[in-house]
């Protein structure tokens, strides 16, 4: 007989939870958005075998346990709830796991050292029950406690720094709960959240150039833990890790850069047919809302007015995950457009030879010239780019390295 499993959560949009257990069992799995009053009569419908439980819930479901784990009891988290067969409520923590798993998998070595954790919540007390039991000196930072955002300072030695709060999470993405600066032994930054797959707080932490990691692998070590406890079969760790970056490639963009008349549109297009991905064109999104072309907008209202029209259209797109998406050719000369495109992106420069670039109905290229722009722009291609492809004559060859490209940058997760 099939099984039947819900997660259980205010707010589950950003869930990837279902695509993760459909890869692991034959059971159904569903999303179930709930408040709090609700909470009792869905734990106690006969219809459902378990649970997964998330934000805001993982600590209010403990008084309906009638069982509850080691873990559970340690932390006073719940994120797994199964219906033992005299129908009593057993409750789990798998999420301690994922996270020592996800510190592992990061050869972070904790003990001994500071650990700051952000977010006193039930994934914070799973994170510090973690890192605890490794050996690190935890320090929960919250919003009223003793040791909260106003006197970050005390703690400018913290070797590791973990964020369980949503600050940040889609669709409120591009902010941080906290700010980099002044923590300069950092060793390691960890930020549970997965949508955006680089929030915030770990694009600052990649630009000082410290490691950080995002809480994708705890959620699928953590959900093959749930599920071994729902079926009683194990997964294997091969399949982890094949869940893990198929699921990281598919919620990522592929974002195409490159000079004007590169060939982004065009490959875009291939790329998208070929991975089954929605295209985005951002010149064409621009030209379909404000009904006029980008060299029209230039021309009538300048380059500035037009880069702010392009930096809000990214701002939208750069939420998005599974898309392909191409740029305007001048989307670099923006700072600001790294966080949005990178936020969820693999930002490919597409390279092509300068003789071979059309200056027709480009404005910018014909009044600077190719040469002289390419030179303006070359090294903010570089620095927005994670991987390099070349333009050949034929558009099936710079397809299949394009996929390859992606398919190296994959085994990198």
């Amino acid at each position: 007989m099939k099984k039947h499993f819900a997660l259980l959560g205010e707010h589950l949009g950003h869930s990837f939870s279902p695509q993760i257990h459909h890869a692991f069992g034959e059971y159904e799995y569903k999303l179930v958005e709930c408040g709090k009053t609700q909470l009792s009569s869905l734990l106690h419908d006969p219809y459902y075998d378990g649970f997964n439980i998330t934000i805001p819930y993982k600590k209010d479901v403990v008084p309906f346990m009638d069982e509850l784990s080691s873990s559970a009891r340690d932390t006073g988290s719940v994120n797994t709830v199964v219906r033992l067969p005299d129908g009593r409520l057993f409750g789990d923590n798998t999420d301690v796991y994922g996270f020592t798993s996800q510190l592992l998998r990061s050869k972070v070595e904790v003990k001994g050292r500071k650990a700051l954790v952000l977010g006193s919540g039930g994934a914070g007390a799973s994170a510090r029950h973690a890192l605890e039991t490794l050996g690190a000196n935890v320090v929960t930072i919250s919003r009223n406690g003793e040791n909260n955002y106003t006197n970050l300072d005390r703690h400018f030695d913290a070797s590791v720094i973990v964020n369980t709060t949503p600050v940040g999470m889609y669709p409120n993405n591009g902010v941080s709960p906290i700010s980099l600066s002044g923590f300069e032994q950092l060793e390691f930054v960890f930020d549970l959240i997965y949508n955006p797959a680089h929030t915030s707080l770990l694009l600052e932490a990649s630009k000082r150039g410290i490691p950080c990691a995002n809480g994708l692998y705890m959620l699928v070590r953590q959900a093959a833990e749930g599920s071994r406890i729902f079926t009683g079969t194990a997964i294997d760790d091969s399949t982890v890790s094949r869940v893990y970056r198929r699921l990281a490639m598919d919620s990522l963009n592929i974002v195409l850069i490159g000079m004007p008349g590169s060939g982004k549109t065009t490959l875009g297009e291939k790329l998208s047919e070929k991975l089954c991905r929605n295209f985005v064109d951002s010149d064409r999104e621009i030209e379909l809302k404000y009904h006029l072309t980008p060299a029209q907008i230039i021309a009538s209202k300048g380059e500035d007015y037009f880069r702010h029209l392009e930096l809000e259209m990214l701002k939208g797109h750069g939420k998005r995950t599974g898309s392909v998406i191409s740029t305007g050719g001048g989307c670099v000369e923006m700072p600001e457009a790294y966080s949005y495109l990178k936020q969820n992106g693999l930002i490919i420069w597409l390279k092509r030879e300068l003789s071979e670039l059309s200056v027709d109905d480009r404005p910018i290229s014909r009044k600077i010239g190719i040469d002289e722009l390419y030179r303006r722009r070359c090294d903010k291609y570089a620095r927005f780019a994670d991987a390099e492809v070349q333009i050949k004559p034929c558009i099936e060859n710079t397809l299949l390295d394009s996929v390859k490209a992606i398919e190296k940058y994959e085994e990198t997760l």
